[in-house]
């Protein structure tokens, strides 16, 4: 079969909730994948900061492989020899003194959701069923129906109503307006350290200093939703460390099984996370052996090939190289490591289209950003590569 043939069927028998650029990636290894017809492109998407390490690496292949033969899946109802390998891990990385294992981002970010609520009627006084949490404008934190309710992109609300309550909007980079819609009331702050499906924003410099400052002051939890920017992917382990800040609760997922296997976290205090009790709340598949080991793998490779360090240094020679197209459609390039939104004062999918015939592969966010992510495992040969394709289609479409 052919690509046409692929894409045929897709059209004809799945739902029509993405508009994929028409490739069908048939293999993958490292930063190239290769189409159903033997074409090669680099991947400057890395599924969304899933594949950080790279694309089948073999040393979470190994692992993978390895408990795949041994057990899968036992459920929480038992425990199994892998779950604390990976708690001992996240603690020796990251300082938190617990964690609670999740599948998808998403999963994660509601879990937050609820230990942040419990959180205020147990610990701080917040009388029952008034808890709020203040979120940012543009924020993307999923799309479960609690969470679209607190979106402010029309298209992730329209026709998912009614929607829950408790949340309040600011915007984002605006410590002024954190601090007005904070109240007695208010159990949390829920924030992308830079917001990713936004369009690779980065806040102004100390906003997350001062958030989380205002966050103490009123006993609020500062959560960082690090889902994307985190694991190496913002140029630090985690985005919040430009900052200098250490927020209460931390989620990660994507890369933290390096695209083999859905796994997310949440990190925090035993106290924070000492509010669930046994039935209060769980996952069937959170937290199983096949899963814990994939992500001690991926989180392995992260700090033994030193991802972050490599994110930082080719993320700031990619921004460089791209800042030096001269082109009367480029507003901005903006992000930090290998985190790269080209902004641009027109319709940024056709550039996308163009860009897969040279053989690059990335998608455009927010309609007139393109986004460049790629594995972390690049060379700066393949930055050079990369970037020439870039300027020449850029050019063809001034």
């Amino acid at each position: 079969m052919k690509t046409q043939d692929y894409i045929s069927l897709e059209e004809r028998y799945g739902a029509h909730n993405y508009r994929p650029l028409d490739v069908v990636i048939h293999k993958a290894k490292g930063v190239w994948v290769t189409d159903v017809d033997g074409k090669k492109y680099l991947d400057c998407l890395a599924a969304y900061s899933a594949v950080n390490q790279g694309h089948c690496h073999p040393g979470i292949l190994k692992a993978f492989t390895r408990q795949a033969r041994k057990v899968t899946l036992t459920s929480r109802a038992f425990r199994n020899d892998q779950l604390p390998l990976l708690y001992k891990m996240l603690h020796d990385l990251t300082g938190y003194e617990a964690a609670l294992p999740m599948n998808t981002g998403v999963e994660a970010v509601e879990t937050a959701i609820k230990a942040a609520r419990k959180w205020g009627y147990t610990v701080k006084g917040i009388p029952e069923n008034k808890a709020e949490i203040i979120c940012a404008a543009d924020n993307f934190h999923g799309r479960t129906t609690t969470i679209v309710s607190f979106s402010t992109e029309a298209q992730y609300r329209n026709g998912f109503g009614p929607f829950t309550p408790g949340f309040t909007i600011v915007n984002y980079g605006d410590t002024g307006a954190l601090q007005r819609a904070i109240n007695k009331n208010t159990a949390a702050f829920l924030i992308e350290p830079i917001q990713g499906e936004a369009g690779i924003v980065v806040p102004p410099e100390g906003y997350l200093r001062e958030a989380s400052r205002l966050c103490k002051e009123n006993n609020v939890l500062l959560i960082a939703d690090e889902i994307q920017s985190g694991l190496g992917r913002s140029g630090k382990m985690f985005a919040f460390e430009y900052d200098s800040i250490r927020p209460d609760i931390v989620i990660i997922g994507k890369a933290l099984a390096g695209g083999f296997y859905p796994v997310s976290a949440v990190l925090s205090s035993k106290e924070i996370l000492g509010v669930f009790t046994p039935g209060d709340h769980g996952s069937t598949f959170g937290g199983n052996p096949l899963a814990a080991a994939v992500a001690c793998a991926a989180l392995t490779v992260l700090v033994k090939e030193k991802l972050a360090d490599r994110s930082f240094k080719l993320g700031a020679y990619f921004i460089e190289k791209l800042r030096s197209i001269k082109s009367p459609h480029i507003r901005e390039v903006r992000g930090k490591g290998l985190w790269i939104g080209l902004v641009l004062d027109t319709k940024a999918r056709p550039y996308c289209e163009a860009l897969m015939k040279e053989n690059i592969l990335c998608k455009e966010t927010h309609d007139s950003v393109i986004r460049f992510a790629p594995p972390l495992v690049i060379t700066k040969k393949e930055i050079d590569w990369a970037f020439a394709r870039i300027a020449k289609v850029i050019r063809s479409l001034d």
